[in-house]
Protein backbone atom coordinates (compact mmCIF):
# COMPACT_ATOMS: atom_id res chain seq x y z
CA UNK A 1 0.00 0.00 0.00
CA UNK A 2 2.69 2.39 0.96
CA UNK A 3 4.77 2.14 -2.68
CA UNK A 4 1.78 2.29 -4.54
CA UNK A 5 0.64 5.72 -2.36
CA UNK A 6 4.38 6.54 -2.79
CA UNK A 7 3.87 6.22 -6.60
CA UNK A 8 0.77 7.69 -7.34
CA UNK A 9 2.03 10.65 -5.47
CA UNK A 10 5.05 10.86 -7.73
CA UNK A 11 3.31 11.03 -10.99
CA UNK A 12 0.49 13.04 -9.42
CA UNK A 13 2.53 15.65 -8.17
CA UNK A 14 4.59 16.85 -11.21
CA UNK A 15 1.43 16.67 -13.24
CA UNK A 16 -0.84 19.26 -10.98
CA UNK A 17 2.40 21.44 -10.09
CA UNK A 18 2.99 22.25 -13.89
CA UNK A 19 -0.82 22.53 -14.44
CA UNK A 20 -0.90 25.03 -11.69
CA UNK A 21 2.46 27.08 -13.11
CA UNK A 22 2.46 26.77 -16.84
CA UNK A 23 -1.02 25.66 -18.05
CA UNK A 24 -3.14 28.01 -20.34
CA UNK A 25 -6.18 29.89 -18.58
CA UNK A 26 -8.15 27.36 -20.84
CA UNK A 27 -5.80 24.41 -19.89
CA UNK A 28 -6.18 25.45 -16.23
CA UNK A 29 -9.77 25.45 -16.40
CA UNK A 30 -10.55 22.20 -18.28
CA UNK A 31 -7.76 20.46 -16.10
CA UNK A 32 -10.25 22.17 -12.98
CA UNK A 33 -13.00 20.48 -14.65
CA UNK A 34 -11.72 17.24 -14.73
CA UNK A 35 -10.95 17.20 -11.04
CA UNK A 36 -14.26 18.64 -10.24
CA UNK A 37 -15.97 16.43 -12.44
CA UNK A 38 -14.12 12.85 -11.32
CA UNK A 39 -15.37 14.24 -7.76
CA UNK A 40 -18.79 14.20 -8.46
CA UNK A 41 -18.69 11.65 -9.95
CA UNK A 42 -17.51 9.76 -6.89
CA UNK A 43 -20.28 11.42 -4.75
CA UNK A 44 -23.06 10.83 -6.77
CA UNK A 45 -22.63 7.05 -6.66
CA UNK A 46 -22.10 7.84 -2.89
CA UNK A 47 -24.73 9.53 -2.23
CA UNK A 48 -28.06 7.51 -4.05
CA UNK A 49 -27.90 8.85 -7.74
CA UNK A 50 -28.89 5.98 -9.51
CA UNK A 51 -27.17 5.01 -13.41
CA UNK A 52 -29.55 6.09 -15.44
CA UNK A 53 -29.83 9.75 -14.00
CA UNK A 54 -25.84 10.29 -13.46
CA UNK A 55 -24.53 10.23 -16.53
CA UNK A 56 -27.03 13.48 -17.81
CA UNK A 57 -26.34 14.61 -14.16
CA UNK A 58 -22.59 14.09 -14.39
CA UNK A 59 -23.05 15.61 -18.76
CA UNK A 60 -24.67 18.55 -17.65
CA UNK A 61 -22.40 19.45 -15.00
CA UNK A 62 -19.33 19.35 -17.63
CA UNK A 63 -21.20 21.48 -20.05
CA UNK A 64 -22.07 24.39 -17.59
CA UNK A 65 -18.20 24.36 -16.58
CA UNK A 66 -17.36 24.31 -20.08
CA UNK A 67 -20.17 27.14 -21.19
CA UNK A 68 -18.87 29.03 -18.17
CA UNK A 69 -15.22 28.84 -18.91
CA UNK A 70 -15.92 29.93 -22.39
CA UNK A 71 -17.83 32.85 -21.99
CA UNK A 72 -16.07 33.99 -18.64
CA UNK A 73 -18.51 33.41 -16.26
CA UNK A 74 -18.03 34.08 -12.53
CA UNK A 75 -20.08 33.46 -9.91
CA UNK A 76 -22.04 36.76 -8.48
CA UNK A 77 -21.79 37.91 -4.60
CA UNK A 78 -25.07 36.37 -3.63
CA UNK A 79 -23.78 33.04 -5.12
CA UNK A 80 -20.38 32.97 -2.91
CA UNK A 81 -22.60 34.42 -0.17
CA UNK A 82 -24.99 31.19 -0.57
CA UNK A 83 -21.53 28.76 -0.26
CA UNK A 84 -20.37 30.89 2.89
CA UNK A 85 -23.78 29.91 4.22
CA UNK A 86 -23.35 26.45 3.32
CA UNK A 87 -20.25 26.05 4.60
CA UNK A 88 -20.46 28.11 7.74
CA UNK A 89 -24.23 27.07 8.76
CA UNK A 90 -25.96 24.21 7.46
CA UNK A 91 -22.79 21.98 7.12
CA UNK A 92 -21.67 22.26 10.95
CA UNK A 93 -25.91 21.44 11.38
CA UNK A 94 -25.60 18.65 8.43
CA UNK A 95 -22.59 16.79 10.69
CA UNK A 96 -24.62 17.53 14.09
CA UNK A 97 -27.79 16.45 12.99
CA UNK A 98 -26.37 13.29 10.73
CA UNK A 99 -28.01 13.97 7.40
CA UNK A 100 -28.69 11.23 4.85
CA UNK A 101 -28.82 11.77 1.23
CA UNK A 102 -30.74 9.05 -0.42
CA UNK A 103 -31.15 10.44 -4.17
CA UNK A 104 -33.72 13.27 -5.52
CA UNK A 105 -33.28 16.69 -5.93
CA UNK A 106 -31.32 17.66 -2.68
CA UNK A 107 -28.73 15.04 -3.49
CA UNK A 108 -28.31 17.10 -7.11
CA UNK A 109 -28.57 20.29 -5.48
CA UNK A 110 -25.20 19.46 -2.60
CA UNK A 111 -23.28 18.21 -5.24
CA UNK A 112 -23.55 21.07 -7.04
CA UNK A 113 -22.98 23.54 -3.98
CA UNK A 114 -19.48 21.22 -3.87
CA UNK A 115 -18.18 21.19 -6.88
CA UNK A 116 -19.18 24.19 -8.73
CA UNK A 117 -17.48 26.75 -6.00
CA UNK A 118 -14.42 24.48 -5.74
CA UNK A 119 -14.29 25.10 -10.02
CA UNK A 120 -14.98 28.49 -9.73
CA UNK A 121 -12.78 28.72 -6.87
CA UNK A 122 -9.83 27.22 -8.86
CA UNK A 123 -10.51 28.71 -11.81
CA UNK A 124 -10.70 32.45 -10.31
CA UNK A 125 -7.67 31.99 -7.75
CA UNK A 126 -5.46 31.69 -10.73
CA UNK A 127 -6.46 33.72 -13.09
CA UNK A 128 -3.00 33.55 -15.00
CA UNK A 129 0.49 31.78 -14.31
CA UNK A 130 1.65 34.82 -12.05
CA UNK A 131 -1.01 33.64 -9.40
CA UNK A 132 -0.27 30.01 -9.25
CA UNK A 133 2.00 30.77 -5.74
CA UNK A 134 -0.61 32.42 -4.17
CA UNK A 135 -3.59 29.63 -4.89
CA UNK A 136 -0.84 27.09 -4.26
CA UNK A 137 0.12 28.61 -0.52
CA UNK A 138 -3.78 28.39 0.12
CA UNK A 139 -3.48 24.81 -1.13
CA UNK A 140 -0.64 24.36 1.43
CA UNK A 141 -2.56 25.20 3.98
CA UNK A 142 -4.96 22.32 3.50
CA UNK A 143 -1.73 19.75 3.55
CA UNK A 144 -0.49 21.55 6.33
CA UNK A 145 -3.61 21.11 8.42
CA UNK A 146 -4.09 17.41 7.24
CA UNK A 147 -0.71 16.48 8.54
CA UNK A 148 -0.85 18.74 11.74
CA UNK A 149 -3.87 17.02 12.84
CA UNK A 150 -2.48 13.82 12.17
CA UNK A 151 0.23 13.64 14.10
CA UNK A 152 -0.56 15.73 16.80
CA UNK A 153 -3.46 12.97 16.94
CA UNK A 154 -1.49 10.40 16.70
CA UNK A 155 0.47 12.10 19.67
CA UNK A 156 -1.92 13.15 22.05
CA UNK A 157 -5.42 12.54 20.77
CA UNK A 158 -7.58 11.64 23.57
CA UNK A 159 -10.55 13.09 23.14
CA UNK A 160 -12.90 12.22 19.61
CA UNK A 161 -14.11 14.74 17.32
CA UNK A 162 -17.08 13.12 15.58
CA UNK A 163 -16.56 9.10 17.37
CA UNK A 164 -19.76 8.75 14.84
CA UNK A 165 -18.21 9.77 11.65
CA UNK A 166 -14.58 9.63 11.56
CA UNK A 167 -13.32 7.58 14.93
CA UNK A 168 -9.89 8.72 14.30
CA UNK A 169 -9.64 12.48 14.67
CA UNK A 170 -9.46 13.81 17.92
CA UNK A 171 -9.80 17.53 19.25
CA UNK A 172 -6.19 17.03 19.93
CA UNK A 173 -5.19 16.67 16.60
CA UNK A 174 -7.80 19.35 14.99
CA UNK A 175 -6.61 21.86 17.60
CA UNK A 176 -2.48 20.91 16.87
CA UNK A 177 -3.63 21.55 12.88
CA UNK A 178 -4.99 24.56 13.47
CA UNK A 179 -1.34 25.73 15.69
CA UNK A 180 0.61 24.70 12.66
CA UNK A 181 -1.74 26.50 10.33
CA UNK A 182 -0.67 29.32 11.95
CA UNK A 183 2.96 29.13 12.17
CA UNK A 184 2.90 28.44 7.98
CA UNK A 185 0.57 31.59 7.23
CA UNK A 186 3.17 33.29 9.52
CA UNK A 187 5.67 31.97 7.21
CA UNK A 188 4.57 32.26 3.65
CA UNK A 189 2.80 36.03 4.60
CA UNK A 190 6.38 36.95 5.53
CA UNK A 191 7.22 35.35 2.45
CA UNK A 192 4.61 37.60 0.38
CA UNK A 193 3.23 34.61 -1.11
CA UNK A 194 -0.16 34.99 -0.09
CA UNK A 195 -2.29 36.56 -2.55
CA UNK A 196 -3.84 39.23 -0.21
CA UNK A 197 -2.19 41.86 2.51
CA UNK A 198 -3.41 41.78 6.04
CA UNK A 199 -2.00 42.55 8.94
CA UNK A 200 -0.95 39.49 10.83
CA UNK A 201 -4.27 39.47 13.06
CA UNK A 202 -6.71 39.32 10.44
CA UNK A 203 -4.40 37.03 8.72
CA UNK A 204 -4.39 34.73 11.79
CA UNK A 205 -8.07 34.58 12.35
CA UNK A 206 -8.82 33.48 8.54
CA UNK A 207 -6.12 30.89 9.27
CA UNK A 208 -8.67 29.52 11.97
CA UNK A 209 -11.58 29.88 10.12
CA UNK A 210 -10.10 27.82 7.12
CA UNK A 211 -8.26 25.07 9.22
CA UNK A 212 -11.96 24.72 10.94
CA UNK A 213 -13.82 24.36 7.45
CA UNK A 214 -11.00 22.44 5.96
CA UNK A 215 -12.09 19.52 9.09
CA UNK A 216 -15.72 20.04 8.19
CA UNK A 217 -14.98 19.43 4.41
CA UNK A 218 -13.05 15.94 5.66
CA UNK A 219 -15.90 14.81 8.11
CA UNK A 220 -18.57 15.50 5.40
CA UNK A 221 -16.59 13.08 2.59
CA UNK A 222 -16.54 10.67 6.19
CA UNK A 223 -20.25 11.04 6.64
CA UNK A 224 -21.13 10.08 3.03
CA UNK A 225 -18.62 7.02 2.93
CA UNK A 226 -20.19 5.96 6.15
CA UNK A 227 -23.40 6.34 5.04
CA UNK A 228 -22.69 4.19 2.04
CA UNK A 229 -20.58 1.38 3.42
CA UNK A 230 -17.51 2.12 1.50
CA UNK A 231 -14.05 2.75 3.03
CA UNK A 232 -13.12 5.06 -0.24
CA UNK A 233 -14.86 7.26 -2.82
CA UNK A 234 -13.57 5.08 -5.81
CA UNK A 235 -10.15 2.97 -6.60
CA UNK A 236 -9.04 5.82 -9.46
CA UNK A 237 -6.05 6.66 -7.20
CA UNK A 238 -4.08 3.39 -6.49
CA UNK A 239 -2.85 3.83 -2.61
CA UNK A 240 -4.93 6.88 -2.14
CA UNK A 241 -8.40 6.21 -2.99
CA UNK A 242 -10.96 8.29 -5.19
CA UNK A 243 -10.27 12.08 -6.39
CA UNK A 244 -12.96 12.78 -3.72
CA UNK A 245 -10.66 11.13 -0.59
CA UNK A 246 -8.01 13.77 -1.89
CA UNK A 247 -9.69 17.04 -2.52
CA UNK A 248 -12.88 16.61 0.15
CA UNK A 249 -10.82 19.83 2.45
CA UNK A 250 -9.62 21.29 -0.29
CA UNK A 251 -13.24 21.95 -1.84
CA UNK A 252 -14.16 23.02 1.14
CA UNK A 253 -11.49 25.62 2.05
CA UNK A 254 -11.12 26.72 -1.38
CA UNK A 255 -14.68 27.81 -2.11
CA UNK A 256 -14.41 29.68 1.28
CA UNK A 257 -11.31 31.56 0.51
CA UNK A 258 -12.86 32.35 -2.88
CA UNK A 259 -16.06 33.61 -1.34
CA UNK A 260 -14.41 35.81 0.89
CA UNK A 261 -12.20 37.48 -1.44
CA UNK A 262 -15.17 37.78 -3.80
CA UNK A 263 -17.21 39.16 -1.24
CA UNK A 264 -14.34 41.48 0.00
CA UNK A 265 -12.99 43.09 -3.37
Amino acid sequence: MLKQRVITALILLPIMLGMLFWASDGLWAAFSGLIAVLALWEYSRMCGIGDKERVPYLAGSALFMLLAACGGWVLPPIGWCLVLAFWLIVMPLWLKCKWRLGGGWQAYAVGWMLMLPFWFALVSLRPSEEDALSLLAVMGLVWIADIGAYFCGKAFGKNKLAPAISPGKSWEGAFGGVLCVLIYLSVVREAGWLGFDLPWLPTMLAGVLLAAVSVCGDLLESWLKRVAGVKDSSNLLPGHGGVFDRVDSMIAVLSVYAAIVSIAS
